[in-house]
């Protein structure tokens, strides 16, 4: 069974299957279709490759959302937020995972999750096309309706800058501060997949389901990056700023940003690479997969692969979170469930 994961004549059968319904994948009603005979199949085919020792979460939060969306660490690691299809977003502590707020954010799927200031407040982004600033009890501080849906949403307190990918195929920079709209980008032609922004400056990168993946400094002309071979679900600028890594069906994607050389490198997913982030201290990217697959590791930026295996969730995952000290990991998935691993023991 392994070896019909790694034929590439599966390989194509699964990006036509992607290429179909790329307009579909990204909303929450075509997500339940995990649910569906023929996904469920493909996830027990791929079940029956090699069995590997994975690390079982600390903390489990069964039916946290009709289904899991994004997770996202304040900066300091002690608290933690998910979102879901229903437009619900959870407050929880750290290490136990108590739940300490829950609140209605959007009239559709939370697609974005950012702490914000010094962890005070949060910052979320829905598929209903709103961008809202919450108190830490879900009181509303601000709100903006944008032009579109939003698929994926990215900030930065330090930058003072928020990007959001639409479903139309445009990108929006927003200042975070007022919430003032500084630059839009209609580059793609289609549904926007992942938006990232670089740690080091104001540099922005974004993928859509056209296959086209996009970089640019602000205020300059937006740069076409090599076409991986299939559209790239996720991405992350490397800590040091000089790559660009992205997640596709079964592979990781690294563009090299001083020439723009892509390589692609194999991994041990069976499925969609769906989120991407790196650890904190950059040696790791913690992924999650979907489609064919639930599973949670940490690959070696370098080569892809695993260097540390961890307990899959029950259907399709959606969003990966690393605390910014590397000491929790958090997951969320179409099983509805949010689940929490404390990486590093506390002092």
């Amino acid at each position: 069974m392994v070896h019909l994961f790694q034929n590439r004549a599966f390989e194509a059968l699964l990006q036509d299957f992607a290429i179909i319904h790329h307009d579909m994948l990204p909303c929450p009603l075509f997500n339940r279709c995990c649910r569906t005979a023929l996904l469920l199949s493909l996830c027990l085919l791929s079940a029956c490759s090699t069995r590997h020792v994975t690390e079982p979460a600390s903390v489990i939060h069964e039916q946290a959302h009709s289904g899991g969306s994004v997770v996202a660490f304040s900066q300091s690691g002690d608290l933690m937020v998910s979102g879901g299809w229903e437009g619900a977003v959870q407050l929880w502590r750290m290490p136990d995972g108590e739940q300490i707020a829950r609140w209605h954010a959007h009239d559709d799927s939370v697609n974005g999750l950012v702490f914000i200031a010094a962890g005070r407040r949060v910052l979320t982004a829905g598929y209903d096309g709103v961008l809202s600033e919450w108190t830490l009890g879900g009181e509303p501080v601000r709100r903006i309706e944008t032009p579109a849906p939003v698929m994926h949403m990215v900030a930065s307190a330090v930058h003072d800058r928020v990007v959001t990918g639409h479903d139309d195929g445009s990108v929006r920079v927003w200042r975070l501060a007022d919430f003032r709209l500084l630059e839009t980008h209609m580059q793609h032609r289609g549904a926007v997949k992942a938006v990232a922004l670089d740690p080091q400056t104001l540099r922005y990168a974004s993928s859509g389901s056209d296959g086209a993946v996009f970089v640019w400094d602000e205020g300059r002309a937006v740069k076409a990056l090599a076409r991986p071979p299939m559209d790239a679900w996720s991405l992350v600028f490397s800590p040091d700023g000089g790559r660009l890594y992205g997640g596709t069906w079964f592979r990781l994607l690294r563009w090299n940003l001083e020439d723009g050389a892509l390589t692609s490198l194999p991994t041990a997913h069976h499925g969609i690479i769906r989120s991407l982030q790196f650890t904190g201290g950059g040696d790791a990217l913690a992924s999650i997969s979907r489609q064919t697959d639930s599973a949670v590791y940490f690959l070696d930026p370098a080569s892809g692969a695993v260097t540390r295996r961890f307990q899959k969730h029950d259907l399709c995952g959606a969003a990966v979170a690393v605390s910014p000290q590397g000491r929790y990991l958090a997951t969320t998935s179409d099983d509805a469930s949010v689940r929490i691993w404390l990486l590093q023991p506390g002092d």
